[in-house]
């Protein structure tokens, strides 16, 4: 609904809702295609960062607070701090530029977006009607 409480009325020509379907559903494949790709690159990246970071934090160890050293049920220790704020500048944490999905995700999303189009290339109507257009807004 608009702001002032009347609802949006608008006709959109089927075979542009098709093409931009289409459209969703090129990008769709292609992002999942990539995802673990684009995993990998971030993990990296990620990896690269706390390793940044533990260099920076051990270089200012001697401000640190509430140390703590643990042995785990499989050998590895476990050392813990705390440094006061403003001990370290930390750098910028890499950010995702992707979304990532899950192939349930992935495989219910292809499933509605080639139905819709299934369902629109079948039709005789020029235009969609508002209430398909609420159902498929989500993929354009």
């Amino acid at each position: 609904m608009a702001r002032n409480g009347k609802a949006i009325n608008v006709k959109i020509a089927t075979t542009k809702v098709i093409k931009a379907l289409e459209g969703a559903l090129d990008k769709l494949n292609k992002d999942f295609a990539s995802q673990e790709a684009n995993e990998a690159k971030h993990e990296k990246a990620e990896k690269a960062w706390n390793k940044e970071i533990a260099k920076l934090a051990i270089g200012a160890i001697a401000k640190a607070e509430d140390l703590s050293a643990h042995t785990r049920y499989n050998g590895e220790i476990q050392v813990s701090f705390s440094l006061p704020k403003g001990s370290i500048e930390l750098p910028v944490e890499p950010k995702k530029d992707y979304v990532s999905i899950h192939d349930w995700q992935y495989r219910e999303q292809k499933e509605e977006i080639e139905n819709a189009i299934r369902i629109l290339k079948m039709t005789d109507e020029e235009v969609v009607s508002t209430s398909t257009y609420n159902a498929i807004a989500r993929y354009l």
